[in-house]
């Protein structure tokens, strides 16, 4: 019997470097905490969650019937309260009257709350993440009478990661979407794919992600509008996954040409248009803007929360957004208690829906295996390789 001794070792030394890896990854969120004050509730019973995810939500006391929803995606290590503190998304709700859903990873499917963007079970079409994600729209879509026509996605980094992946798998579902300092889907199918194409090296040929694009739904049109902002400073995902994303997205929608180029408050934005004259695709390179979402958190056009990874950039990507959505046109009358918006009642029934079905993985609580067993586990675990 070969002895144990190097096996363990070498394990030792793949858990270590592996457990670097995620690390790197973590650093796609953004890096806030949960600490930041939150207005956010939890929604429950939105259907079988096979991803296992927790649904927040922000319901203003201006909500009508018939208005438009927001998803907003975090990064790792981040809770969806702390992304709504710094990027000022529950603000402009309460001015403009639409809802917002933070659907909000947990440590049981990733220890550093990263979603998993990188993982092929959770970000196919009717499978894990992305399946909750859909599940979660639906349901605010029939809890709130809210326009399904008008439901929209953004995210930064991981989330904005995630955000391609929701716009490739369930297109149908969303009118436009905002991908942030993030990735084009299906660059990557593990940990370490994923940390090369941060690096903006490795990436699978043009030809290769048009045809994962094109294979991710059976949608044939009307496409959602992309909005895609990078920083020219940004050190952790390279500027160059901007252009990337732009060109599957362009490969997916059949636009063509080098797109128009003017300045907005400094900033360079490229955009292409479809037949009709209007903007499908623009993209954002703001100048010497490092890894984080852009914001202008001074003067009468302020938003958000600078902070790590929330960057004062002189413009504010979360009100530019929602403008290019058509979702800023009014602004509306809000009541107030305690300086906070009052929730809105839910002006239609929800309907029951089944407990969410846990996922084949380990309990938190269940034991472990020890010595050599465990050593092999969390370097499988760290690996990505086992849940």
């Amino acid at each position: 019997m070969r002895r144990l001794g190097p096996t363990v070792a070498r394990l030792h030394k793949m858990r270590r470097a592996s457990m670097a890896a995620m690390a790197k990854i973590d650093s796609l969120s953004g890096g806030l905490g949960g600490g930041a004050p939150g207005r956010l509730e939890t929604m429950t019973g939105f259907g079988g969650n096979p991803g296992e995810l927790i649904a927040k939500t922000y319901i203003p006391s201006t909500l009508t019937p018939g208005a438009p929803l927001i998803v907003v995606l975090h990064g790792c290590t981040q809770a969806a309260a702390a992304y709504d503190h710094g990027s000022g998304w529950s603000d402009l709700a309460d001015r403009h009257g639409f809802a917002l859903l933070f659907p909000e990873q947990t440590r049981a499917n990733n220890s550093n709350l990263c979603f998993n963007w990188f993982a092929s079970g959770d970000t196919r079409r009717g499978h894990g993440e992305a399946s909750s994600i859909a599940q979660m729209v639906r349901h605010m879509l029939a809890s709130h009478d809210l326009d399904s026509s008008q439901v929209f996605i953004n995210g930064l980094s991981a989330g904005g990661a995630m955000t391609a992946a929701m716009l490739a798998t369930y297109p149908e579902l969303f009118a436009g979407g905002a991908i942030i300092a993030g990735l084009a889907y299906g660059v990557a199918d593990n940990v370490p794919q994923a940390l090369e194409r941060m690096r903006g090296q490795g990436m699978p040929s043009r030809r290769a992600l048009a045809s994962k694009i094109a294979n991710a739904s059976d949608h044939d049109g009307p496409w959602p509008t992309l909005s895609v902002w990078h920083g020219t400073a940004d050190t952790t995902v390279s500027p160059a996954n901007a252009a990337i994303i732009v060109d599957q997205w362009r490969d997916r929608t059949g636009l063509a040409g080098t797109g128009e180029v003017d300045r907005v408050d400094g900033h360079q934005r490229t955009t292409w248009r479809d037949a009709s004259g209007r903007v499908l695709i623009e993209r954002f390179d703001v100048a010497g803007m490092g890894h984080g979402t852009p914001l202008s958190t001074r003067g009468e056009a302020s938003c958000g929360n600078a902070g790590a990874h929330m960057l004062e950039a002189g413009i504010c990507s979360t009100s530019h957004i929602a403008s290019s959505w058509g979702l800023t046109g009014k602004v509306v009358k809000q009541a107030a208690v305690r300086g906070e918006a009052v929730r809105a009642p839910v002006t239609a029934p929800v309907k029951a829906a089944a407990a969410p079905k846990p996922r084949s993985r380990p309990a938190a609580t269940a034991p472990r295996a020890t010595g050599v067993g465990v050593v092999i586990e969390d370097a499988l675990r760290a690996a990505g390789l086992m849940r």
